[in-house]
Order: structure tokens, then C-alpha cells, then sequence
């Protein structure tokens, strides 16, 4: 007669929430609101009138929506002039930086003479340079003085992420690249078609911050561009916040019988510029994380 064993029960207890968990939430939550609420009420103080922003500066929801500061930055043309310029400048010098940046990481992945003095003068220029009145005065012997490559040129490689970038390439499997070499691939070639593809995560990643860089340029527009059309939209921008553009957009008030509110013009050019940048984040997030993640270890 066959005997059977009761099998015990395992007890699982749930995870409860102490004291320090609380503690952690909330300190979480205080920061996520003083983050968030900053970029929240710009939107607000752009959809409302000023009436309404004087009685209630520290707004949750506005009573009412105005949209006549967009009606106004609309339609004017000097804000998207300037993205017009700053699209160029972020497309073209994103490239360009990529391009230097990846090309310059994978050469000092390799042994050749002299690689350890090159590779100290590269550090060398994090800190320190030739000054603002050189730079000025190349800028102009190169004739780019009121030319858009004024903002794109300079800025070649950011040196921390091409050592980065760099580390990544060191760390994949050696095998790969010596396959290559016996099946005939180039240099060139395997950087292209081995070390980029496994490196996506993080060369989005660095994408994505040059980018920004570039999106926000307004310091070099501002020593080297002349003409009004050829100024970057940082810059555009900058003059309206410093009061300078206002005579631009009260052309347009009379004809929509729109009362100027610099305060929500100059959110609504805020709200105008930061949109792309904020659209395009959740489509390169899951490289984004990844990238950070590998270069937290590899830095």
C-alpha cells in the first residue's frame, strides 16, 4: 500500500512597505514636481491672459485658455526663421561631430606610434585653450565671420564622449575583427559593418546629446553671425526673453485685437522650442537607456 507525502505548502509573504520606503517615495515625488513643474507652468503661462497669470501666478489649471500669444509667435516669421537655421545647424553638425567623433575613437583603438602623446594632447585641449581672441581671429581667416558653418565648424569632438565611444570599441570580442581580417575586410570596413552595428546603444545615445548641443547653440551666433535671417533660434529666442524683439510682434496685434503679454510670449517661444527636442526623446529612449547603462561601466 503506497503511502503518500504530503508536499509542504511554501509560504510567501508579501513585501511590505516600511518607513524608509515611504520616506524614499516621497522624497521622489518632491523631486519629480520640482522638476516637472517648471516646464509645466510654461505651458500654462503661455495658454492664459495676463489677467488671469497676475491672479494666479502659481497655477494648477488655468479657468480659462487664451491662445493669442501663439496666434502672435505664429505669426511671425523671425522664430521660425531661426529654427529653420538651427535645424540645418543641429542635422549638419550632429553628422559632423558622429563622423569625427567615431572615426577618431576607433583610431585610438589600434597601436601605432606615438599614440599615447597624441592621445595626451587630445585630453590636453579639455583644459585648456588658445583663448577667445584666437579662436575670433581664425574664425575670421577662415572667412566664416556671418556664415552659418561658423556654428557648426569649431565644434568638432567632445573629447569625453570619444573616450567613451572609444572604451566601447575596446571592449568588443577581438575574434570578430580578426575573422574579418582572414575573410579580407578593411579597416574601414569592419568599423562600418562590425564595431558601429554593436555599438548602436551608445552611438545614439552620444547622438542625441550632440544634438541638444547643437539645438541650444546661441553662444557662437552670437560673436560670428551678423545678418538678423542667419541668427539660430537660442539666439532669437534670447532677444525676445531680453524684451529686444517685442516691437517685432506688436505688428500683429492690432490686426487680431491681441493684447501683448510678454510674459506668455515669451513661454509660448519657450514651449515652441523645446517640442521638437521633446518629440523626438521617446522614439531614441530605448537606446538612450542602454547607452547610458553601457557607458556608466565603460567611462
Amino acid at each position: 500500500m503506497s503511502r503518500s507525502i504530503a508536499v509542504p505548502h511554501k509560504k510567501y509573504k508579501l513585501n511590505r512597505m516600511n518607513f524608509v520606503d515611504v520616506i524614499i517615495i516621497a522624497v521622489l515625488l518632491a523631486l519629480f514636481v520640482i522638476i516637472l513643474y517648471p516646464f509645466y507652468n510654461s505651458v500654462l503661462v503661455s495658454m492664459v491672459t495676463q489677467a488671469t497669470y497676475l491672479k494666479t501666478r502659481f497655477m494648477i489649471f488655468p479657468v480659462e485658455f487664451n491662445w493669442g500669444s501663439y496666434l502672435i509667435v505664429f505669426n511671425n516669421g523671425s522664430l521660425f526663421n531661426g529654427m529653420f537655421i538651427t535645424m540645418i545647424v543641429t542635422l549638419l553638425g550632429t553628422a559632423y561631430n558622429m563622423v569625427l567623433t567615431i572615426t577618431l575613437a576607433y583610431a585610438f583603438t589600434k597601436e601605432f606610434i606615438g599614440k599615447r602623446f597624441f592621445l595626451m594632447m587630445i585630453i590636453f585641449t579639455m583644459y585648456f585653450s588658445g583663448g577667445l581672441v584666437p579662436f575670433y581671429l581664425l574664425i575670421r581667416d577662415l572667412q566664416l565671420i556671418d556664415n552659418i558653418g561658423a556654428m557648426i565648424l569649431p565644434t568638432g569632438v567632445s573629447i569625453m564622449y570619444m573616450t567613451i565611444i572609444r572604451k566601447q570599441f575596446e571592449s568588443l570580442p577581438k575574434e570578430l575583427e580578426e575573422s574579418a581580417k582572414i575573410d579580407g575586410a578593411s579597416e574601414m570596413l569592419i568599423m562600418f559593418r562590425i564595431a558601429m552595428p554593436l555599438s548602436i546603444p551608445i552611438l545614439v545615445t552620444f547622438s542625441l546629446y550632440y544634438g541638444v548641443e547643437r539645438w541650444n547653440e546661441w553662444y557662437y551666433g552670437m560673436l560670428f553671425i551678423r545678418t538678423f535671417e542667419k541668427r539660430p533660434l537660442q539666439l532669437v529666442l534670447r532677444g525676445i526673453i531680453q524684451q529686444s524683439g517685442m516691437i517685432i510682434y506688436e505688428r500683429n496685434t492690432d490686426m487680431y485685437d491681441i493684447t501683448p503679454f510678454s510674459d506668455g510670449i515669451k513661454m509660448a517661444c519657450i514651449v515652441v522650442t523645446m517640442t521638437p527636442i521633446i518629440a523626438a526623446y521617446p522614439f531614441l529612449q530605448k537606446y538612450f537607456v542602454k547607452g547610458l547603462t553601457i557607458g556608466a561601466v565603460k567611462g
